[in-house]
C-alpha cells in the first residue's frame, strides 16, 4: 500500500463540540502510517454570496490550495434535520462557485450522529451535492457510518467498539484502492 498519498479531511460543521471533529483526528490519526491526512476546519468561513468576480474569501484559500494539491477528500460530516449542516453546504457552494478544485477528486464520505443511522440521510445528500454538474468529485461507496457517537470513543478520541474499527478498515481500504484508480485515469477524462 503506497504511503504517500496525501489527504484533506474535512470536519463538515461549526460546532466547536462534535463527534465529527473526533471522528476526523481519529481517522487521521489511524491511518497516518498508509497516508497524511491534513485536517481542516471550516467555523472561520464565512457564509457563501454569489459575487462576480468569484474570488474566494481569504478563509477559504487554505483549503483550496490543500485540496487541488491533494490525492483526494475525507469529510466527516453530522446530519442536522436529514440534510448537511448548512456550514458545510456553503463551503461547497464557495469551492464550486470560485474553482474546480474538487472536480474528480476521490471522496470518502463519513458521519458520525448520536443516533443509530450514523448520518445516512445526510450522506447520501452530500454524496448528491459532491456529484453535481458543478462539483463533479468522485465518491466512494459505501460511506462509513458511525451510529450512538457519544459512547464510540474513549477519552483518547480512540473508537471503542472493534466492529466500527473493522468497518472502517474496511471502508478505508476501498477508499485508497479507488483513489489508486482515479488517479490512473486522471486527465483521461473525454469530453462528450
Amino acid at each position: 500500500m503506497a504511503t504517500d498519498l496525501n489527504f484533506v479531511g474535512i470536519i463538515g460543521n461549526n460546532s466547536t463540540q462534535s463527534t465529527n471533529r473526533t471522528l476526523m483526528h481519529y481517522i487521521a490519526k489511524h491511518f497516518a502510517d498508509q497516508a497524511e491526512i491534513e485536517v481542516f476546519e471550516i467555523r472561520d468561513i464565512p457564509p457563501f454570496k454569489v459575487s462576480d468576480d468569484k474570488i474566494p474569501p481569504a478563509e477559504l484559500r487554505p483549503l483550496m490550495e490543500a485540496i487541488e494539491a491533494s490525492d483526494g477528500v475525507v469529510i466527516a460530516t453530522p446530519e442536522y434535520d436529514h440534510t448537511v449542516p448548512a456550514a458545510l453546504k456553503s463551503v461547497l457552494e464557495w469551492l464550486s462557485w470560485t474553482s474546480e478544485v474538487l472536480r474528480w477528486k476521490p471522496v470518502m464520505i463519513s458521519g458520525a450522529s448520536y443516533g443509530r443511522l450514523g448520518t445516512s440521510r445526510a450522506q447520501d445528500h452530500l454524496r448528491q451535492i459532491l456529484t453535481s454538474p458543478f462539483i463533479q468529485a468522485r465518491v466512494l461507496a459505501p460511506q462509513f457510518l458511525l451510529g450512538d457517537s457519544l459512547q464510540a470513543f474513549d477519552n483518547n478520541g480512540d473508537l471503542i467498539k472493534e466492529s466500527d474499527i473493522t468497518e472502517l478498515d474496511s471502508v478505508w481500504s476501498r477508499f485508497m484502492i479507488f483513489t489508486q484508480l482515479v488517479k490512473s485515469v486522471e486527465g483521461k477524462e473525454v469530453a462528450q
